[in-house]
């Protein structure tokens, strides 16, 4: 078979990537274009300024095909990947009728309030989906059931008429639904002069960004678990059957027609929270990171590595930014001693977002009754050695990561390459295009020693700390 390209949008919270992928799952060439900062104009307001997501995407594909070299007419699709959670009103033009709301938004999970002005209503997907192609059409799988009345058995928006009241959104207002890997539409003259795609290029329906990321990653049975680290990390598990949704996870529909994620707790502010502690600590960091050639992260590792498990006690809740019904909580260091450096700090917050994580993905499990026998991590935090033998560490169960880190990338090239015929089916392009590169086992000694400070302590410090966050919001509200 002649070797197709595909590209993928992945539209994230603080930056677009694109790329062009082989059917092999090769990145060929690929672009990225931060966002501008969020706006914050009220509390629990987050909000995409100005027309952001479309104007960071347009700038990174015109980049994308201005520096791409090859043949474009071996491109033969795009799959797009946008922010999931989000909420998007629409006027009649196509145009934004107010500012996209963000995942992190409180407003994004409340009803709808309907005005003249507002002719449609979306997740991101469905907004950007229209500007390249002019279509009012949406993957079923970026429609939250929390957000808009999505049918989760038959992927379509419920008939149900106490379904459709309780979120008082016109049916009229919501646009078409369409399984992933199926054509959305075809670029129009217009999105081609606007973004540098050829007029009549295919775009392709993937699904929400995890789920995406999932069958990048190669999760597509329940004999493997996925860790997405990402600005929000969650753990993730597939499955054929619609489980209600539960304490320990909720339901997601998944990359790929008729099957389920199911996800369970995370950490808000995950990968952003190392980023944090990075500019933390200052200029130094960066002079001496600059000094040896490397990056500050390899600094901060090569300190850690330095330090013993468990961090001489230092133990970080990583509660950086709290959920909507959980106000009170917050981020916790806890174990200061006077001995410990930035290492310590540094292993710490690993260790948090590792014990946090696999504490949920277990719970997730036994709920279900899984027993996945690996764990995929995927994301920019599996480029680290240190935090991978981490996460085999305190999980038990070996830890893999593919050649390909940018997992949601990769899923939206499957979901392509699967929509235009490349691949008859999606299990035959995920075992053509996606490529495990290193396992990690765990060390015995090392899990032994963490099993020990979760059960004893870790795991019990967020209900420990629950009445005196409650008491700390009593006193900020005054």
């Amino acid at each position: 078979m002649k070797e197709q390209y595909f590209i993928s949008i992945d539209n994230g919270s603080q930056s677009t990537k694109v790329y062009i992928i082989s059917s092999k799952g090769e990145i060929i060439h690929s672009e990225i274009e931060p966002l501008k900062p969020m706006m914050f104009r009220k509390t629990g307001y987050v909000e995409h300024p100005d027309d952001d997501l479309w104007d960071s995407i347009k700038t990174a594909l015109i980049r994308l095909m201005k520096n791409f070299k090859g043949d474009v007419n071996l491109i033969k699709g795009v799959g797009l990947c946008t922010i999931r959670c989000c909420r998007v009103f629409m006027k009649k033009d196509g145009n934004l009728a107010a500012p996209v709301m963000s995942w992190m938004d409180i407003r994004a999970y409340e009803s709808f309030e309907d005005s003249e002005e507002i002719a449609y209503t979306c997740p991101t997907t469905g907004y950007i989906t229209h500007r390249l192609t002019g279509e009012l059409k949406d993957t079923a799988a970026n429609a939250f059931q929390w957000q808009f009345p999505v049918d989760m058995e038959t992927w379509n928006w419920s008939e149900d008429q106490n379904v459709l009241s309780n979120f008082k959104i016109p049916k009229e207002k919501l646009l078409q639904l369409q399984m992933p890997g199926t054509i959305l539409g075809t670029v129009t003259k217009a999105a081609a002069q606007e973004t540098g795609l050829p007029e009549g290029l295919p775009v392709v329906a993937t699904a929400n960004d995890k789920a995406v990321e999932a069958l990048g990653a190669g999760l597509i049975d329940s004999s493997r678990g996925l860790f997405s680290l990402g600005t929000y990390i969650t753990s993730m598990v597939v499955g054929k059957e619609n489980r209600q949704a539960h304490d320990n996870y909720f339901t997601n529909l998944s990359c790929m027609p008729n099957r389920y994620l199911f996800e369970s707790g995370g950490v808000r502010r995950g990968m952003w929270l190392i980023s944090w502690f990075r500019d933390l600590i200052g200029e130094e960091l960066k002079i001496k990171a600059k000094e040896k050639g490397v990056s500050p992260e390899d600094i901060l590792e090569e300190e850690a590595l330095k330090v013993a498990v468990g961090s001489d006690g230092l133990m970080i809740v990583p509660d950086w930014l709290a959920p909507a019904n959980q106000s009170y909580r917050k981020g916790v260091m806890i174990g200061f001693n006077g001995q410990q450096g930035r290492g310590h700090i540094y292993r710490a917050v690993l260790e948090g977002i590792a014990f946090t994580l696999n504490n949920h993905y277990r719970l997730m499990n036994e709920t279900l009754g899984h027993n996945p026998e690996k764990i995929i991590i995927s994301g920019g935090g599996a480029n680290s050695d240190l935090f991978m033998q981490i996460f085999a560490d305190i999980s038990g169960s070996p830890v893999v990561r593919n050649e390909m880190s940018g997992s949601a990338a990769l899923g939206a090239a499957i979901c392509t390459a699967v929509a235009i015929g490349c691949y008859p089916d999606f299990e035959t392009a995920v075992k053509k295009m996606v490529k495990e590169k290193e396992e990690f086992l765990p060390d015995l000694e090392n899990h032994k020693k963490y099993k020990q400070i979760n059960d004893t302590v870790y795991k019990k410090l967020p209900l420990l700390l629950e009445n005196t966050l409650k008491e700390m919001q009593t006193l900020e509200a005054e």
